[in-house]
């Protein structure tokens, strides 16, 4: 645990998927939980897989290790192990991994989503549909699951929390997807938490609004390209909605989770948080 911590998350497990991306979100909040004390196991895909899951889109095994390492450098506790969330052997091998290691799972951070994929409904083919679908809210699924099995397995609590979007609530053009996808991650997230309550594992879904990561410069570039204005004009334009007046962080999302996952957010389960400026309020 670093001198700058918040929450003791000393002797805790926690899975991140989707953190093999620099600059991105899973490998922030690996990080934030591993200052906070925690052992943490990073996944992500790990090799293209396709036409939808190319390497510019991915995390490689290679920037995995490096997620890892860098955790390791700073005097923190990690495991990579690359995992395809759509396959539920994989997930099953990645608790199972983590328990090998670390001895248990504590906290499961289901991140891995796939937001690249845009365009206009009516141009929008069924292997698209289940390429967004299969990570988004298949691999979300498995990950509840077995991360479920495990902490019920163990007899004392545990977190499950899931990167949802501002998408969970509104409406996007072009994203009917990935827009569906965390709708309904909402109603699986309420439901497990409900399930799961008698056995002291709560359930709560994080909603940030735009970040600029890897995948939200993909996201800028053809936003603004469909509008016909150059990126610092949509970026201003986004800033002009939000009422704290800037886009959102890394370090926002990692905060919050780190909060979900500390003894202090013990009696907070199925909740949908908005972490977007005030940008969302509902």
């Amino acid at each position: 645990m670093s001198e700058n911590s918040m929450y003791d998350l000393s002797g805790k497990v926690a899975i991140i998927t989707g953190a093999g991306r620099a600059r991105g979100l899973g490998e922030a909040m690996a990080k934030r939980l591993a200052a906070e004390g925690a052992k943490v196991a990073v996944s992500d895909l790990g090799v293209a897989s396709g036409p939808h899951f190319d390497e510019a889109n991915i995390g490689t095994s290679d920037e995995l290790e490096a997620v890892a390492a860098a955790i390791r450098d700073a005097g923190g506790e990690a495991l990579a192990v690359p995992c395809d969330v759509r396959d539920e052997a994989q997930v099953a091998n990645l608790i199972a991994e983590a328990v090998k290691s670390f001895g248990r799972v504590d906290h499961m951070i289901n991140n891995a989503g796939v937001g690249y994929l845009m365009g206009p409904l009516l141009e929008t083919d069924a292997d698209t549909w289940n390429a967004v679908l299969e990570v988004n809210l298949r691999g979300v699924f498995f990950g509840i699951k077995h991360a479920a099995e495990q902490m019920i397995k163990q007899g004392d609590g545990g977190r499950i929390i899931s990167i949802s979007s501002q998408a969970a609530k509104r409406g996007f053009k072009d994203l009917a997807p990935y827009v569906s996808s965390k709708h309904a991650l909402i109603g699986l997230t309420r439901t497990a938490a409900l399930e799961f309550a008698s056995h002291n594992i709560t359930v709560n879904a994080i909603g940030p609004n735009h970040v600029t990561t890897g995948l939200g410069a993909s996201q800028n570039e053809y936003r603004a390209g469909v509008l016909g204005i150059t990126v610092e004009e949509l970026m201003a334009n986004r800033r002009g909605r939000i009422p704290l007046g800037r886009e959102g962080y890394v370090s926002d999302i990692a905060n919050m989770c780190a909060y979900l996952c500390s003894e202090q957010a013990s009696y907070v389960t199925g909740q949908a948080y908005d972490v977007s400026g005030g940008e969302e309020m509902h």
